[in-house]
């Protein structure tokens, strides 16, 4: 797509203060539209850790990093009847269930010796499917409810997306062996929250118009996730985009929790703008 028809997202939880990571990748994300629109949403389904705070933080660290997009901002908060809608519309497809196992559960179902350690998808340990005979008309208000993979990936033919970023294939296939096996029955809603990341991006995604996805790599294996759920859901696909990740100078991912590297003690500490772009090499 032309730069000037392009449509990325910014989408950050307001669980904490942003850091130079969160600053890199809305450049990215702001670079990648080019001429055409970069737009900011603020991911709060999380409202147990999400504050009122950090979300005007956003805003103000945004701004002074040089950044606008379209008011109003999306809020994840206010749109959780489509979430609902979009759940209700894969139940009729018969690729949901309901479960009721804690990470305790699923620890001690994962616990018996086997040859391999239990394998890690985007959503830590692969669900051993202990629920997966469950319908959803046995659901029980404290219960999640999980995609059954397998279900869903033989309701779809083939799948592939474009990748633009530097640092995978362009075409990406998705391996449904691979889902099945290393991704698993992931939850698209949680009991505390009516529903999940990888169900509401995808939803807020086709709402917003986005055309090309920017994630940090940390995330590229959610995208194949992803590209299942809008093919269930018949929206449109956009095309992704992976960008490195900011390290610190042992190596490890930057975390919200990481206060020396938020971008709001880099300004009380009288650095520019110019100043955050030369850390992060733009």
């Amino acid at each position: 797509m032309p730069p000037e028809g392009r449509v990325t997202r910014f989408a950050p939880s307001p669980t904490g203060p942003l850091h130079l990571g969160h600053a890199y990748a809305a450049f990215v994300s702001r670079a990648r539209a080019g001429a055409g629109r970069f737009l900011l949403r603020i991911e709060d389904i999380d409202q147990s850790r999400c504050r009122a705070q950090f979300e005007a933080q956003i805003y103000d660290d945004l701004r002074w990093l040089g950044l606008t997009w379209p008011e109003p901002v999306m809020r994840q908060s206010t749109r959780l009847s489509a979430y609902r809608a979009a759940l209700e519309r894969l139940a009729t497809l018969g690729v949901l269930y309901p479960c009721g196992c804690t990470r305790a559960d699923i620890r001690a179902a994962l616990s018996a010796p086997q040859e391999n350690a239990p394998p890690h998808g985007p959503d830590g340990l692969v669900y051993p499917g202990s629920c997966r005979g469950r319908s959803m008309a046995m659901a029980r208000p404290y219960d999640a409810v999980r995609l059954n993979m397998r279900a869903a990936l033989s309701r779809v033919g083939a799948l592939s997306f474009l990748e633009t970023g530097p640092l995978h294939a362009p075409t990406q296939t998705v391996d449904a062996d691979w889902m099945a096996d290393q991704v698993g029955d992931v939850v698209l809603s949680r009991r505390d929250m009516g529903t999940s990341y990888h169900l509401s991006v995808v939803v807020d995604d086709a709402a917003q118009g986005i055309t090309e996805v920017t994630r940090g790599d940390d995330l590229f294996e959610a995208s194949f996730i992803h590209v299942l759920l809008q093919a269930l859901l018949e929206l449109p696909r956009p095309s992704y985009h992976y960008h490195k990740l900011i390290r610190d100078q042992a190596g490890k991912r930057l975390a919200k929790r990481d206060d020396a590297r938020a971008i709001a003690q880099f300004r009380k500490d009288g650095a520019t703008p110019q100043d955050i772009r030369l850390m992060l090499g733009l």
